[in-house]
């Protein structure tokens, strides 16, 4: 990356457990091209999680971080137990210098969450993000068990009790994946119900040589559509509306501003997983695209976290808009889109330099939420004379 510095990572994601107790269609870990989570260990090991604290610690110090996330992930981290959790957590903070903040988060499919586990995560300052599709209908169509049960009933009590008074603090938020299926404004709503402090939309993974479903090589914008209905419903709703992360990405970056995700915009990523065994991958959504794709070759028992910085594949997605194809560099949306998320711009034979497989939903829905934006500008000045 001539002339340009390495951004140091600041989201460590754990992957504390190889294994799921629900069968989700979408799965990129368990359902999708890279099938070697069968030949990884199923739970993390002591010393696994004593090196990642030991390499996360370095890292902090060689780049004075002052705050960091660290994110527990699976497959289900809880089939660890909040035990082990708790103890990952200490581990990882004993080693980071103090001064430092060290957020400590995990994603769930929440089936099982309960007072007794919740309080347990709130001891270690745990906060928990919860996958959660919508109402029973939308949310059970893929996140179901394995005899094909629903998972939405056990969900929906278990984010009862996560935002009860008694443990409403350790809420991180809901992170649905969008089906073109479902109606965007009733998902919207069924998790506006549970207040949650963030939502995430996430677009299914695929590619060009892997279309996700209902993405046709025409000139519709399913998704597209899709989300700027859902914005509409957000954007509607009354104040005090839970933040949805995508949109609040897209009007940032529509104001001038920069991004803090990888769906969007052309700030370098500064994220990095560990697996099970210690070794230190991409993202892991990369798993989509063909197997092998997340790996670095690297493991924390024989590299440092400057190892991975320096590793090709993250010089180059941190290159931002040089790491573009041409025909992205040539949009005038580019400022805004960022080419979408790297893992959606896969095409065999030509690797990720091409536009995302969502780019006529991206640009739809930034047009569409510019509009929404110019039309409140107008409105405040309006009122200001």
């Amino acid at each position: 990356m001539t002339g340009r510095r390495p951004v140091a990572f600041r989201e460590f994601v754990l992957k504390v457990v190889g294994r799921c107790d629900l069968d989700c269609d979408y799965c990129y870990m368990f359902n999708a091209a890279d099938q070697r989570w069968r030949r990884q260990p199923a739970i993390i090991r002591p010393r696994v999680i004593e090196q990642i604290a030991t390499a996360i610690g370095d890292h902090v110090r060689a780049h004075e971080l002052d705050r960091i996330l660290v994110l527990l992930h699976g497959g289900e981290p809880l089939l660890a137990g909040a035990s082990r959790l708790t103890e990952i957590a200490a581990t990882i903070r004993d080693q980071v210098p103090g001064g430092t903040d060290v957020q400590v988060s995990m994603q769930t499919n929440g089936i099982r969450l309960d007072d007794a586990t919740l309080t347990q995560l709130g001891r270690a300052g745990i906060r928990v993000a919860v996958s959660l599709d919508g109402d029973e209908t939308s949310h059970d169509r893929h996140r179901r068990h394995r005899d094909g049960a629903g998972s939405h009933a056990t969900v929906s009590a278990a984010l009862r009790v996560l935002t009860g008074q008694r443990h409403r603090n350790l809420f991180a938020g809901l992170l649905a994946v969008v089906d073109l299926a479902n109606d965007p404004a009733e998902v919207y709503r069924a998790l506006a119900r549970f207040d949650p402090p963030a939502i995430d939309f996430l677009l299914p993974l695929g590619n060009w040589s892997a279309p996700p479903p209902g993405r046709t090589p025409d000139d519709a914008s399913p998704y597209g559509e899709w989300l700027a209905a859902a914005f509409d419903a957000w954007h509607d709703s009354p104040a005090g509306r839970p933040e949805v992360r995508l949109f609040r990405e897209l009007i940032t970056l529509l104001m001038g501003g920069h991004s803090r995700s990888e769906q969007i915009g052309l700030s370098p990523p500064a994220m990095i997983v560990f697996n099970t065994d210690g070794s230190i991958e991409q993202v892991d959504s990369l798993r989509s695209a063909y197997e092998g794709a997340v790996d670095t070759g690297l493991s924390v028992f024989t590299h440092d976290l400057d190892d991975a910085l320096a590793h090709p594949a993250v010089t180059f997605r941190q290159q931002g808009f040089d790491a573009l194809g041409a025909e992205c560099r040539q949009c005038p949306l580019v400022m805004v889109c960022g080419g979408g998320h790297y893992v959606h711009r896969y095409r065999d034979g030509s690797g990720f330099a091409n536009p995302s497989v969502y780019c006529r939903d991206l640009a739809y829905l930034i047009r569409h939420v510019r509009t929404r934006v110019q039309q409140d500008v107008t409105a405040l000045r309006g009122t200001a004379r």
